[in-house]
């Protein structure tokens, strides 16, 4: 059980890029090590509990790999990293060393082979091509094209303003075509509890 995890109120979503701010010692030795090793960590979504301090107290089953895509440290210490989401992966078991630091056994779920996109999700690429302009999304050099489901499904996923919950299910859910079909229902939710 040595696959250590890092539980932050977000949920990380394969090809998706996200920047962290390391300050904490225990995090500041689980990648040092995995940059020494050439290997990621697990982003899980803490649905109780907080980022700092103590370990979270609670934190969702399924999670995704983070892999190091590019790092530098300040003169304060802080270690500022960008990661990329790779492999889906559930939570077999996980404790907390003494050093705060939760490490697991995890089982990697099984990737269902993507399909092209269709002529049915024109507006759901527009949709992520209109997301992909927002600065804060540019500033991670995520692009607004999806080459296939899978990747339109993720970066949807990511990127709209849905619930933890929502996102952690649309997480799990294995068939691309069922994820797209999931986030249809939930943006139409969206717009219909929006104010006319």
């Amino acid at each position: 059980m040595d696959f250590p995890l890092f539980p932050l109120h977000t949920v990380l979503f394969p090809g998706c890029r996200l920047d962290l701010s390391i300050f904490e010692a225990r995090y500041l030795d689980m990648l040092s090590r995995c940059l020494r090793q050439d290997t990621g960590f697990g982003v899980v979504c803490i649905l109780e509990g907080e980022e700092v301090g103590q370990a979270a107290g609670r934190f969702a089953a399924i999670g995704c790999e983070a892999l190091i895509r590019d790092w530098q440290r300040r003169p304060d210490g802080v270690l500022e990293i960008r990661v990329e989401g790779a492999r889906r992966f559930r939570v077999n078991r996980a404790e907390v060393r003494h050093d705060q630091l939760t490490v697991a056994e995890v089982d990697w779920l099984h990737e269902v082979r993507t399909a092209p996109l269709a002529a049915g999700h024109a507006d759901l690429a527009t949709l992520l091509q209109a997301l992909a302009r927002h600065p804060l999304v540019e500033a991670l050099g995520m692009d607004g094209t999806a080459a296939d489901q899978q990747v339109l499904a993720n970066r949807l996923g990511y990127l709209l303003p849905f619930e933890a919950e929502e996102k952690l299910k649309l997480l799990a859910m294995g068939a691309p075509a069922r994820r797209l079909a999931y986030i249809r229902q939930l943006l139409e939710r969206l717009q219909g509890e929006a104010p006319d």
